[in-house]
């Protein structure tokens, strides 16, 4: 569950510190808080979800570079944290500006709290709240599937179902088909204030979609937690009233199959079954997200359009696709720039798989698309697993200890510097050799000024050796760069 920012600033073990809003982002006051964190770890970010309001007392902070500080802001908004507030006083007397213009930029909210406060008393205030809010609504939730599940038992149809659903709840229920026809529905749509939706799948299979219209005094999260808790039910009834064809039924088994590294007689059968070519170009599509089922209508349109044949399969936070490449490199080169442009929720993955020979190949292209997705930086956008090439073969056939061994002895000094003095030097190597050593482009995807950029190359070139150029070293240590994200 979460409670709007403005609210929990409210609460009076933060509402003592004073806090102020340092920087303009939209709607900040109305931004969803899940969770109360505190940390004075600067690499915190990966270990967040989302919807963090998170707590910091700034001493880590104010002994860093101010392209460390930058870093940790558009790391934190890509996160999609609710915001950061930081305690001002002996180790950050004041927020730096360009701190803040980063953050604004991002849409990172930063939050100052000009009085010490104790940071677990805030946690213990808000979070048990939290937890006891959303208690009662995951008890309130099974009690209307268990309500939803006997009205079943009983003979009871659509309308029945969502009629339970929409008495305990206080929303109005409806559930529409994916091409928009309303299968079924219960209540007033004329008063809605808010509306939440849920995809009820049917064996992998997007069935239908439970719209909940809430009324202004009406509670949507305990809307969201019971049409999900429903969706078993619906997903029943809807299987009894139109059961899956023959073709759907080997679409959704092929994905299943592929999911599973099955065997290749196996896909060669159930490939041309559902529709699915067995020979050709494959490349498979990974989305890790919180919103894995309600992205998969907009990724199954987005695949019809790129490629001349697709099938995809939602599993728990995850979501997977398998398309057929007509062009090879051309398409997929197509889907990866189409997948840049889908809208998917904060803190979502995206990986796009080798291309694979055929449909036996597809589940070693999932497999790679996954391990790039563990592989990828934080932030980035798409992930190509071809750009990856080399630290998934690394990952693979070498050992850790060779690979250590490797980057210690290439770039070793350029480590232990970083370590030292908190500096980027390791990332900027990276981003200019990723761009074939053309420094305007590393520049920009570095957020710096060029001459800043060159200033790092120098100190760099200094502690390996010299300008790689020049001395036949630039392969070695660009491997070098690969094996230390590994």
């Amino acid at each position: 569950m979460s409670i709007a920012l403005g609210a929990a600033l409210e609460y009076q073990s933060l509402k003592s510190a004073e806090p102020r809003f340092l920087n303009n982002v939209p709607e900040a006051l109305d931004r969803p808080v899940r969770w109360v964190h505190s940390s004075e770890v600067l690499d915190i970010a990966p270990l967040l979800s989302g919807g963090e309001l998170l707590l910091s007392g700034g001493q880590a902070l104010a002994g860093v570079t101010t392209e460390r500080q930058a870093d940790y802001v558009r790391e934190l908004a890509a996160r999609g944290i609710a915001a950061l507030a930081l305690e001002t006083g002996p180790a950050l007397p004041e927020v730096p500006a360009h701190m803040l213009e980063t953050a604004e930029a991002a849409g990172l909210p930063v939050i100052e709290l000009r009085h010490v406060v104790p940071f677990v008393g805030v946690m213990q205030e808000i979070n048990s709240l939290l937890v006891s809010e959303s208690v009662e609504h995951l008890q309130r939730g099974d009690q209307a599937s268990h309500a939803m599940a006997a009205e079943l038992a009983h003979g009871g149809g659509l309308d029945q179902l969502l009629a339970v659903l929409s008495e305990r709840t206080g929303a109005s229920a409806r559930l529409v088909s994916p091409s928009g026809l309303t299968l079924g529905a219960a209540g007033s749509f004329e008063d809605a204030a808010s509306v939440t939706t849920v995809d009820v799948p049917v064996r992998g299979v997007l069935a239908a979609r439970l719209e909940l219209h809430m009324p202004d005094d009406g509670d949507g999260g305990l809307a969201r937690v019971a049409g999900e808790r429903s969706v078993d039910i619906l997903g029943l009834a809807l299987l009894q009233r139109m059961p899956p064809g023959l073709k759907e039924l080997a679409g959704i088994e092929l994905m299943r199959a592929i999911n599973a590294g099955g065997q290749h007689w196996q896909l060669q059968q159930l490939g041309p079954a559902s529709g699915f070519p067995a020979q050709g170009a494959v490349a498979a599509v990974v989305i890790r997200s919180t919103g894995a089922g309600h992205l998969r209508p907009a990724v199954d349109a987005l695949l019809r359009h790129c490629v001349p044949h697709s099938a995809s399969y939602a599993n728990n936070a995850e979501l997977i696709a398998l398309a057929a490449l007509g062009e090879g490199i051309a398409t997929r080169h197509a889907l990866m720039e189409a997948l840049e442009g889908l809208e998917v929720p904060t803190g979502s993955l995206v990986a796009v798989g080798p291309l694979g020979s055929g449909i036996v190949q597809a589940p070693w292209t999932l497999a790679e698309a996954r391990r790039a997705l563990d592989l990828a930086p934080a932030g980035k956008g798409v992930v190509d697993a071809d750009t990856l090439a080399v630290e998934l073969l690394a990952q693979e056939a070498l050992d850790p200890a060779m690979r250590e061994g490797f980057v210690h002895r290439q770039l070793g000094a350029v480590v232990e510097h970083d370590r030292l003095k908190k500096s980027q030097l390791m990332r900027t190597l990276a981003v200019w050799l990723d761009t074939g050593c053309n420094t305007a482009q590393a520049a920009r995807e570095l957020h710096l000024e060029r001459q800043s950029l060159h200033h790092r190359l120098q100190r760099i070139f200094e502690l390996c050796g010299g300008d790689p150029r020049g001395n036949g070293r630039l392969a070695a240590l660009h491997l070098a760069t690969k094996l230390a994200r590994v």
